[in-house]
């Protein structure tokens, strides 16, 4: 008993929290371009209509999220001598890379019919790719450390290691609204990080090890694995949460370059605003997690939602040269979503001891796999609504827009996301697995 209590306590070094995160940063770059920009750049450059973009953003993120189960579930039952985790993340590697960069490179000039093709074949490379390499590297983080907190400060880092690959991203984006070559930076920029994010998978694969104990406990039967999600209550809870607030979030990778050009009036401060956003939403990490281990997890995760909320609320006063108070918002916004990712994928890892204390499985893949599917089919619905908005409310790309246009966008950027925080928020109330219940919980597992 006291060597399976030890287990439970240890703690993770600064290498191997390192050696774990530094492909986040990539990825996270990637992910977070793909997201905040390649609507507009595909509307404005591109002249791809908005609501052609959202049908594919839509499509290929429900897509995207009808995969991961299966990816989630191979993944759990893959059993090579290196891992059943990093065989995933080291075979897609170049589709990751090969793909965001064709999303941003187009060979020859397209009609607008053939681009769209292009563009819609691409991302759905990339978003398949993503959830190759993401869910495994995922279940592979809630495997590292038995330990209650452990896990929040893996996530945390990892949070912060992937904001700062956003952080390049906004540079990227940047130099993308203000250069006089956008179509040659944007290839320029898709090859360097695709070949740098290649490098850094590489090395995380070589450097990770994977827990030994874990190997060839995966569920057998894929419809077992999944109804064994639906049996776990505090499972069940956490999606129905993950879904209504992931509505709302998604808001803000789609239109704040849209808010920032038609409705603030200062499209040059675009990337301003968004770092005002992501600085705060790292640096409030640790802060977050040492809160945690005051209150818990769930009450931590509460505040921030609520804070996150509010923020988003704020929004809809925007106006014509409100630069102060969309800076101002940005930061509450920031600041409060630090938590939340740190917090939502260390409870997950919780809930999954939970399923093991029923089951006797290990399901990592298929749990982050479950919570993936929801993210992004949220986010997909996102993207088909603010697309199908756009064109419905007389959107004209590159032209002032009508009152109702502006709007139309403030709603979906502010109201939404405001009632979705305080949904999920009232919804959380609910979550009954602490730290004393894990606690036993891993106890009874020894």
């Amino acid at each position: 008993m006291k060597q399976k209590s030890a287990k439970s306590s240890e703690t993770i070094s600064l290498i191997t929290l390192i050696d774990y995160n530094i492909p986040t940063i990539g990825v996270g770059f990637m992910f977070f371009l793909v997201s905040l920009y390649l609507m507009k750049f595909a509307t404005d450059i591109l002249l791809i209509s908005p609501v052609m973009m959202g049908f594919i953003f839509g499509f290929s993120r429900i897509w995207d999220a009808l995969t991961d189960p299966l990816a989630g579930y191979l993944s759990d039952r893959t059993n090579f001598s290196m891992g059943r985790r990093r065989p995933w993340m080291i075979a897609s590697a170049p589709f990751v890379c090969f793909s965001f960069i064709m999303i941003w490179y187009q060979p020859v000039e397209l009609s607008v019919e053939f681009s769209s093709l292009w563009i819609a074949v691409a991302v759905l490379l990339f978003y398949s790719a993503m959830t190759a390499f993401n869910v495994p590297h995922h279940s592979l983080g809630a495997e590292l450390s038995p330990n209650y907190h452990e896990r929040t400060k893996v996530f945390g880092v990892r949070h912060m290691v992937w904001n700062c690959g956003s952080l390049l991203a906004l540079l990227a984006m940047h130099q993308l609204i203000v250069g006089n070559n956008p179509k040659k930076d944007a290839f320029d920029i898709a090859l360097i990080a695709g070949l740098i994010t290649f490098a850094l998978i590489i090395w995380t694969v070589f450097r990770t090890q994977e827990r030994k104990e874990y190997q060839g406990r995966g569920e057998k039967n894929p419809l077992t694995a999944f109804s064994d999600v639906l049996r776990n209550k505090h499972a069940v809870l956490l999606l129905v949460v993950f879904f209504i607030e992931n509505l709302g979030f998604a808001t803000i990778g789609i239109l704040t370059p849209y808010v920032a050009e038609y409705v603030v009036l200062r499209p040059e401060r675009t990337a301003i605003y968004i770092l005002t956003y992501l600085v705060p939403c790292i640096l409030s990490v640790p802060v977050w997690i040492s809160l945690s281990k005051r209150i818990g997890k769930k009450k931590t995760w509460l505040i921030s939602m609520v804070l996150t909320g509010f923020g988003f609320g704020g929004m809809f006063f925007l106006s014509a040269g409100a630069d102060t108070l969309i800076l101002l918002l940005a930061f509450v916004c920031g600041v409060g979503a630090g938590s939340g990712a740190a917090m939502a994928p260390s409870i997950q890892s919780d809930v999954i001891d939970y399923d093991e204390y029923l089951t006797g499985k290990r399901k990592e893949g298929t749990y982050f796999a479950s919570w993936n599917l929801v993210f992004k089919t949220a986010t997909g619905i996102t993207f088909m609504i603010t697309g199908f908005v756009l064109g419905a409310s007389g959107f004209v790309p590159n032209q002032d827009q009508t009152d109702s246009t502006k709007l139309a966008i403030l709603v979906l950027y502010a109201l939404f996301p405001f009632f979705c925080y305080l949904i999920g928020g009232l919804i959380l109330t609910r979550f009954s697995l602490n730290e004393s219940a894990h606690q036993k919980i891993r106890q009874a597992l020894s």
